[in-house]
C-alpha cells in the first residue's frame, strides 16, 4: 500500500530543495554529489533520478532538457516551504499560539546573546509594523 502523499516536502525532499536554492539550476549528477557530500545521504543515481522526477510531479521542481539529460530547478520559495511548514507546526503543536511556540523554541534551542538580541530588533521591528 502506497504511503499518502505529504502535503509537506519530505526530509529528503527538503535536503534537495536546499541543495538547489543555494545552486541552481544542476543536473542529477550534481544534486547527487551535493547530496552525498553536503546532506551526507549516498544515494544511487537512479535513486536520485526518481526522487527529482517526483519533486517535479509535486511542482516542487521545474526541469529544462540540456541535451540528453534534465537541469532541475526549484520551482518553490524556500520562504513560502517555511512558512508553511510554521503554520502547520503552530496549528498543530502550539494551538495557533506564536508565543507558545517561540517559548519553545527558546527553551530548547541554544540561543546565544547575539541571536537574543536579533530577536529583539525582529519583535519590536514587528510591533511597530502592527501599531501603523
Amino acid at each position: 500500500m502506497a504511503r499518502p502523499v505529504s502535503e509537506h516536502p519530505t526530509a529528503l525532499e527538503l535536503e534537495i530543495l536546499k541543495i538547489l536554492w543555494d545552486d541552481a539550476p544542476l543536473p542529477v549528477r550534481d544534486v547527487r554529489a551535493k547530496l552525498e557530500s553536503e546532506a551526507q545521504r549516498p544515494l544511487a543515481h537512479s535513486s536520485v533520478i526518481t526522487i527529482l522526477n517526483i519533486m517535479h510531479q509535486k511542482g516542487y521542481l521545474q526541469r529544462q532538457k540540456q541535451g540528453k539529460s534534465f537541469l532541475f530547478s526549484p520551482n518553490v520559495q524556500k520562504e513560502n516551504i517555511a512558512g508553511n511548514i510554521m503554520g502547520d507546526l503552530l496549528s498543530r503543536l502550539f494551538d495557533g499560539s506564536p508565543s507558545a511556540m517561540m517559548l519553545n523554541l527558546l527553551e530548547t534551542a541554544e540561543v546565544d546573546s547575539d541571536e537574543l538580541a536579533a530577536l529583539r530588533k525582529l519583535i519590536t521591528r514587528k510591533a511597530k509594523e502592527q501599531s501603523k
